[in-house]
């Protein structure tokens, strides 16, 4: 008998299933030549993420204390948007180098390439420079993407060598009425008006003009974004204009976003509180600091490099897929 529900099959072919397999395990084993070792952290944490572009999923759990001494209250938990702060957390520690391959969750992400509920593949190796993490990402990608890589050069391009080259636009200094008159003629009407200053006028251009002709024919890294969108980055000591971070694209879509990590605990809660007033100011819900994680970076984060690669990205170019629920066994509308 029928149960009247159509959508009850997974919604990925048996090969693009057997390929997200193969790819899983291809990973694994890049890892483990580099001895870098697979850990495993909370998918349900205390504390979200303050960025304003990230919105985390809330879960309460019946019965959990709030505090010490409060049995039976209810609190405030996240599905994890990256398992950043819990894996620095573990490298204060003295993990050493370490990788998560890892479902996350970001509320407000859907549509070609985005799917609520997606794989990360994060890791921190220490010592690393920024310009050595982009030798070995590219490494990965190449390895997991095989043939459909194989072709493609290599490109890196500074943030406003960028910007320069597709808007002939200098984003570090140009007003924000010049990054307004370009941007928009492309931008959705709702995202601008919401657009008050020169950053958001900046990730607008970045997202539907610079962004999609990057990577075409090459693997583009961008680095050198402007200090105001470091994150967790540290800044360059050469050009503290600039932050030690980087995106990689290939064929218009991103695929990781890496940072020459900060460790400075007072620079971290100086940026959450610039976050949270950030976020006041666009109305978004109130997010309290990582007091765990700030008191990991004042117990000593070795020095590292970080990244968080998009796995079902790498999946699509690799099997060709044109959506991202083409190539998941579950996307969130019919999970």
């Amino acid at each position: 008998m029928s149960s009247g529900v159509e959508d009850w099959r997974p919604a990925i072919s048996r090969e693009r299933l057997s390929a997200r397999a193969a790819l899983l395990a291809r990973a694994r084993e890049f890892f483990a030549a580099r001895a870098v070792l697979e850990v495993d952290t909370p998918l349900v944490v205390n504390a979200a993420v303050g960025d304003v572009h990230i919105h985390a999923a809330v879960v309460e759990l019946a019965g959990e204390p709030a505090a010490a001494g409060a049995p039976g209250a209810h609190r405030r938990l996240y599905l994890h948007t990256s398992p950043e702060y819990a894996m620095k957390r573990l490298l204060a520690a003295g993990s050493g180098d370490i990788y998560q391959i890892c479902h996350v969750v970001r509320a407000m992400e859907s549509g070609r390439l985005h799917n609520p509920e997606f794989t990360l593949i994060e890791w921190y190796r220490l010592g690393f420079s920024l310009s050595a993490l982009m030798d070995e990402v590219e490494s990965l990608v190449r390895t997991l993407l095989g043939a459909a890589a194989a072709a493609r050069a290599s490109e890196r391009l500074s943030y406003r060598e960028a910007f320069l080259r597709e808007a002939g636009l200098d984003p570090l200094t140009a007003a924000a009425a010049d990054l307004e008159r370009v941007a928009r003629p492309l931008a959705y009407s709702g995202a601008v008006a919401s657009a008050t200053d020169r950053d958001e006028w900046l990730e607008l251009l970045m997202g539907t003009l610079i962004g999609p002709r990057l990577g075409r024919g090459a693997l583009t890294f961008v680095h050198g974004y402007p200090a105001s969108q470091a994150a967790l980055a540290r800044l360059d000591p050469a050009d503290p204009r600039v932050a030690l971070r980087f995106e990689l694209y290939c064929d218009g879509i991103e695929l990781a976003n890496g940072f020459h990590e900060l460790a400075a605990p007072s620079e971290q809660r100086a940026r959450f509180a610039r976050d949270s007033a950030e976020r006041r100011r666009r109305g978004l819900p109130p997010v309290e600091p990582d007091e765990r994680l700030l008191a990991a970076l004042a117990a000593g984060l070795p020095d590292c490099a970080g990244v968080a690669l998009g796995f079902d990205r790498i999946v699509m170019l690799s099997t060709g897929a044109s959506h991202i629920e083409e190539v998941l066994p579950f996307p969130t509308s019919r999970a």
